[in-house]
């Protein structure tokens, strides 16, 4: 029996040809149709990714990510925290100013947009400064203004407060191990 040969192409290898295919193919035609620069106001940093500046639709959505099982994100899918240290009874943000520049207020509104959730955990509390923050089971939810890209969990563990929540509403604790090997069966 022969064996297969088979040829690997290293990860960041393909990802800078793709980041570089999509860099000569965008854009806006200038004048008499000859390439001119597009705006880059608002534009994502990789092609495709959200802005993590740009404002979400306000809203929650369930996701899995593999290290830590199932999370709750934003409608850009950039994960959402909850903070030990707020009140759930009656629901109560315990992070301003400085805190809150770090911790993003989730913002609630009108058209609120669940997906994958029970809608009857998901609400909302007034903030000290007024404005309107979305909770899941009483928890006021943040985004970490450090997660750059859809799925990064730099804030999970910071100070031993913050976390991200889970569909349900309770915190995520399990590390990449514990959670692979219960969910796997191993």
């Amino acid at each position: 029996m022969n064996p297969v040969s088979r040829s690997v192409i290293p990860l960041p290898l393909i990802l800078a040809a793709v980041a570089l295919t999509a860099a000569c193919t965008t854009g806006t035609a200038g004048p008499n149709g000859s390439p001119g620069a597009g705006s880059t106001a608002g534009a994502a940093q990789i092609p495709g990714m959200p802005d993590p500046a740009a404002e979400p639709a306000p809203g929650v959505t369930a996701a899995i990510l593999f290290d830590l099982g199932p999370i709750v994100t934003d409608t850009n899918g950039f994960t959402l925290y909850r903070y030990d240290k707020d009140t759930v009874n009656p629901p109560k943000s315990n992070c301003a100013e400085t805190c809150a520049r770090t911790w993003i207020p989730a913002k609630a509104g009108a058209d609120l947009v669940v997906t994958g959730i029970d809608r009857a955990l998901v609400g909302t509390v007034t903030r000290d400064d007024g404005t309107e923050q979305l909770t899941l089971a009483g928890w006021p939810l943040y985004r970490n203004a450090k997660d750059a890209m859809p799925g990064n969990t730099s804030g999970q563990g910071a100070d031993d407060a913050w976390f991200p929540a889970k569909p349900d509403g309770t915190k995520v604790l399990l590390t990449a191990e514990t959670w692979q090997a219960d969910d796997l069966g191993i």
